[in-house]
């Protein structure tokens, strides 16, 4: 167990190292949301006729987990692979004795830590326009950590078996990536949608991330009251952390091959 830890962590710094030395992404990365619950929370407000601080409440579920948190942990954790490939990071590392799921969990551990900082930045621009977490913050930060190992796990079942180069990583992300952020409710909510498109967004893990986080941060929902939404993420979370050992042991012999 300690020596998992320890390899999780290894991988996590030397990712989180590396993204340092870009300190233009980590800039973008925090502008990102800003910019986007901005425009969310005052479109909803004239739309709806709320006020911002109830608008701030509905729109910073969705900005967090609909955009920010897809952009920094699906595409960065897609684009930390394809660079490792395109480095010849991997081939020191397999030879080294580093499990699967440790090299998994170590690029999520370093993803969590931007996401953390996006969630944080996120709460302190709805709570500055006085807006409240109304439910139970607990509760809120579990479906933040789930939401963002599934999406590392998305990022790198696709970084693995999909992408090659680092140009493929925008036409990854656009391609699979934008249908689903519009499906899921990051930039129109679902409550527009005709009952085809949400009979599809049921199998849509943003929806439900969207319409969990929105439940607990601007209902006070508890996990009851998100009842399919909750069980969901769970199932699919699970299901991520699965296919990113099954991928990593895919890589491993595809790169010793080469």
């Amino acid at each position: 167990m300690r020596q998992s830890w320890q390899e999780i962590l290894a991988v996590a710094q030397r990712i989180l190292i590396e993204l340092g030395r870009r300190k233009r992404s980590l800039i973008f990365w925090i502008i990102f949301p800003i910019s986007v619950l901005l425009l969310n929370a005052f479109i909803f407000a004239d739309r709806s006729g709320l006020a911002i601080s109830e608008a701030m409440e509905y729109a910073a579920p969705s900005s967090l987990v609909g955009a920010a948190l897809f952009f920094s942990c699906l595409g960065g954790s897609v684009a930390t692979v394809v660079s490792e490939r395109e480095q010849h990071t991997l081939k020191r590392l397999f030879i080294s004795p580093l499990r699967g799921t440790s090299y998994f969990l170590g690029i999520f551990l370093a993803h969590a830590v931007i996401g953390i900082g996006q969630s944080l930045v996120v709460y302190a621009i709805a709570s500055f326009f006085g807006a409240k977490f109304q439910g139970s913050i607990l509760l809120g930060i579990l479906i933040i950590f789930l939401s963002i190992i599934s999406y590392v796990g998305v990022g790198f079942l696709m970084g693995t078996q999909l992408a090659r180069r680092t140009e493929d990583v925008n036409a990854l992300v656009a391609t699979f990536g934008v249908p689903l952020l519009i499906l899921g409710g990051a930039f129109f909510p679902t409550s527009i949608f005709p009952k085809t498109l949400l009979a599809i967004a049921q199998y849509n893990p943003i929806y439900h991330m969207n319409q969990a986080l929105t439940g607990v941060w601007a209902e006070a929902d508890n996990i009851d009251a998100l009842g399919s939404h909750f069980r969901f993420l769970i199932i699919f979370t699970l299901l991520m952390i699965l296919s990113g050992w099954f991928s990593y042991q895919q890589m491993l012999k595809e790169e010793r091959r080469l």
